[in-house]
This record gives structure tokens, C-alpha cells and sequence, in this order.
């Protein structure tokens, strides 16, 4: 996706503007658009990706969270 980026950055300056500035600045907008989603896709997660159940290596914050989430009874 950064390879097509920069080539339409590129191209969009280098070739295109010599014909036609909109269409040069319509390849940059698209260009511009392309690294965050890049990154949403790079960075999405799948459903059966349950990183909020990790443990956080806290004991007590885990127990507190096991409490609120019902995995853990507390005993009194």
C-alpha cells in the first residue's frame, strides 16, 4: 500500500501535473488517504481475537477484573 503510495505521489508531480493539475492533485489527495488506512488495516483484529481477556500481569487488577466480569466469586 506505501508503494502505491508513493507512486502516485510521485507520478502525480513528476508526470501528471505537466497535463493536468486536478487530476495531480486528485492523485495526492488519494495518495494522502491511503497510510491511515493502511494502518486500520494493519491494525485490525479479528472477532476471535480476545486481547481484552489477556491477564495484565497485575494480580490484584486482574482479581479486580475478574470480580466486575463475574469469572471469580469473592470469598468473604
Amino acid at each position: 500500500m506505501m508503494g502505491a503510495c508513493l507512486l502516485l505521489f510521485v507520478g502525480a508531480w513528476a508526470v501528471v501535473r505537466l497535463f493536468s493539475m486536478p487530476v495531480a492533485i486528485g492523485m495526492c489527495v488519494v495518495a494522502m488517504v491511503i497510510p491511515p488506512v493502511a494502518a486500520m488495516v494493519a491494525n485490525r483484529r479479528g472477532p476471535e481475537d480476545r486481547w481484552w481477556d489477556d491477564p495484565s500481569g497485575d494480580p490484584t487488577s486482574d482479581e479486580w477484573w475478574d470480580e466486575l466480569d463475574g469469572k471469580k466469586r469473592r470469598e468473604p
